[in-house]
């Protein structure tokens, strides 16, 4: 794996209205590599991911895709820049069908990009294909899930933050979405991972980053946190 840091946060720190979220994330994802964030609720996961897309603004901190801080720009520009977004509110367009709301997604991507098409979707979820004409409105919350992953990898992302993708679907589309993040990251796609269930993020993830308190308490392998039961008890059991 190729040890180049392509996303880096150095110092991030965001607010709610008066209440302090992050309290100085550091955090580095290397080309190449699938590094899960995780943590208790309210630790600030999500917050992360959403002030790396500029929907909560920093308050203070950098976000370095490349050379080039993004904190601070729109998302539409931190989207170009070559940052894809799969919110855990998933967010489809409920009155555009499948196709459109793929076709929503579609951008040139940034050099060195791996580009994507809507054939290429549908071979990992093949009922996004029997449901194309369908308004997006009418699906499945699995089905809205693989949607919504798909309309952002056909932005040709360098990089993917995904959160929570497997929250209340059945073991057989948890299964597949698994597979997904897998395949794109063996494909070339960088990802940042948020997730509860333990199971799919120490599989498919290169490091693990816990989250405490708005910081990173803890950055290792997956194997490395398993063997650190103290870890696992003060900052991941419920």
């Amino acid at each position: 794996m190729a040890e180049e840091t392509l996303l880096r946060l150095n110092g991030l720190q965001a607010h709610y209205g008066k209440s302090h979220i992050l309290h100085g994330v550091n955090f580095d994802l290397r080309r190449g590599e699938v590094v899960s964030l995780l943590g208790r609720n309210g630790s600030g996961r999500s917050t992360t991911l959403k002030a790396v897309m500029g929907l909560v603004v920093p308050s203070a901190g950098e976000v370095r895709l490349g050379g080039r801080d993004l904190a601070g720009e729109r998302p539409y520009a931190i989207c170009r820049a070559g940052i894809g977004y799969v919110p855990e509110e998933r967010e489809t367009f409920a009155n555009l069908t499948v196709d459109e709301n793929l076709a929503m997604g579609v951008q040139p991507g940034p050099a060195g990009a791996t580009h994507w098409s809507a054939e290429q979707m549908f071979d990992y979820f093949p009922r996004l294909k029997e449901r194309r004409n369908t308004r997006a409105g009418s699906l499945s919350g699995g089905e809205q899930q693989m949607l919504t992953m798909c309309r952002s990898l056909l932005g040709n992302p360098l990089v993917l933050l995904i959160d929570e993708p497997t929250e209340g679907l059945a073991p057989m589309i948890v299964q597949q979405v698994g597979e997904m993040i897998a395949d794109i990251n063996r494909k070339g796609v960088s990802v940042v991972l948020v997730e509860q269930k333990l199971v799919i993020a120490l599989k498919v993830s290169h490091r693990v980053a816990v989250m405490g308190h708005g910081r990173i308490v803890f950055e290792g392998t997956p194997a490395e946190l398993s063997a650190s039961p103290a870890v696992m008890d003060e900052w991941l059991a419920v």
